[in-house]
């Protein structure tokens, strides 16, 4: 993964990175749902709905790439691929599982506090500034 922010300090960008690829959707839901066991590819294809098979090829590929998971391939006919989590990808399941857990417990106060805000925000006056200025343009546009 590239890092895109070189502006930052060494350890954000360090943090940025490992954020970007366990804090994408595809890759928590691989991540859990290996926290199960090894699987095969459609196995965790038919387990993850809306996923297409590019996504998860490349989600596993970054996974593997950041040592997450293994790729273990059987030397059999039909050719056999078992995806696990690696220790530290069982390192990083306790983490994404108490964050799942909790939006789980909260997505109703979130929903709320959403819909109270957007509600707010439809019935809020523009601020005073910006009424100056438009009552600005539109004298002088009169003027003229």
């Amino acid at each position: 993964m590239k890092p895109r922010h070189k502006n930052l300090p060494a350890d954000c960008r360090a943090v940025s990175d490992v954020l970007a690829r366990v804090g994408d959707k595809w890759s928590v839901l691989v991540v859990t749902k290996l926290g199960g066991g090894p699987q095969r590819f459609n196995e965790l294809r038919r387990s993850i709905g809306g996923i297409s098979q590019r996504m998860l090829t490349l989600t596993l590929r970054g996974l593997e790439r950041d040592g997450l998971i293994t790729r273990t391939v059987f030397p059999i006919i039909p050719p056999r691929v078992d995806y696990a989590l690696t220790a530290l990808g069982r390192d990083l399941l306790e983490p994404v599982s108490a964050l799942g857990d909790w939006a789980l417990r909260n997505q109703t106060k979130i929903a709320r506090a959403r819909e109270q805000f957007d509600g707010s925000a439809k019935k809020a006056s523009p601020p005073a500034q910006l009424e100056t200025r438009q009552s600005g343009l539109v004298a002088a546009a009169r003027r003229n």
